[in-house]
């Protein structure tokens, strides 16, 4: 059963931070028409309603020291959707239908990302965040998946989000959180192509397209990492997705001070 605001994140509960990835864009409010640290607020609006707090992070010039330093102070990292990864990330040529690469925000996120997976830091990729969890372990992506399926049903445009029927893996983490099926919004025109080291498929679409990742369970270590790419912020009604990363991260959170 889908678990509504009211099923998560009791009073007695520690409320974990979970550090949410934004974008730069042009916005317009009033006389003021500037670049602006962005994300919409069903993002953080799922978070808060499984239980935690989050903090957005725009991107910013980033080192070692810098990704350190914030994943310090949060207990688990959401990175979120948007443009395309810069195709150089994964070896490859853009594609005409590619965007423009956000290098600011990839820097950003990769930094981030990686420092998360090694101190072991609770992650959930959604849409481009399950690509640069794939391309940071190595993976490559389907740069327009019309090309590789010959419809554009995952990305109808104009902001109208696709419905899919997606099918889990059994055994997987991500199948013990939504069970054998679920609808996925879509939104989204690439795709994991080739996996990145140490991660299983958990769900693939009927066209056999690739939609949900995770960290192999067999390797050593019992972080939760999972990308799924489709929205899961669309549908607040069922908070599944956003309570597993809240839980893991309040887990987290507990065990790193004791």
């Amino acid at each position: 059963m889908a678990l509504s605001g009211s099923d998560v994140g009791g009073a007695g509960a520690t409320r974990p931070v979970i550090g949410m990835s934004t974008y730069l864009q042009q916005a317009q409010t009033g006389v003021w028409d500037v670049q602006a640290s962005f994300l919409p607020q069903v993002y953080f609006e799922g978070v808060t309603r499984a239980g935690g707090i989050a903090v957005l992070l725009p991107p910013q010039p980033v080192d070692a020291d810098i990704a350190d330093r914030v994943l310090d102070r949060i207990d688990g990292l959401v990175i979120t959707g948007g443009p395309d990864v810069d195709p150089a990330r994964y070896g490859q040529q853009s594609h005409p239908a590619t965007n423009q690469p956000a290098t600011a925000r990839d820097a950003w996120e990769f930094a981030l990302l990686e420092a998360a997976l090694r101190r072991g830091i609770p992650v959930l990729g959604v849409c481009r965040g399950a690509q640069v969890l794939n391309t940071a372990l190595g993976g490559t992506l389907h740069q327009h998946l019309p090309d590789v399926i010959g419809h554009t049903h995952h990305q109808l445009g104009n902001a109208q989000f696709g419905t899919s029927a997606v099918h889990t893996v059994p055994g997987t983490l991500l199948a013990g959180l939504i069970g054998e099926t679920s609808d996925a919004q879509c939104y989204h025109h690439q795709a994991i192509d080739r996996l990145g080291d140490g991660l299983v498929v958990s769900a693939r679409d009927t066209d056999g397209v690739i939609e949900a990742v995770e960290l192999d369970p067999t390797l050593p270590g019992d972080a939760f990492v999972l990308g799924v790419q489709w929205h899961p912020e669309e549908t607040l009604d069922d908070l599944r997705l956003f309570a597993a990363v809240v839980e893991a991260a309040r887990i987290y959170a507990t065990e790193r001070v004791s």
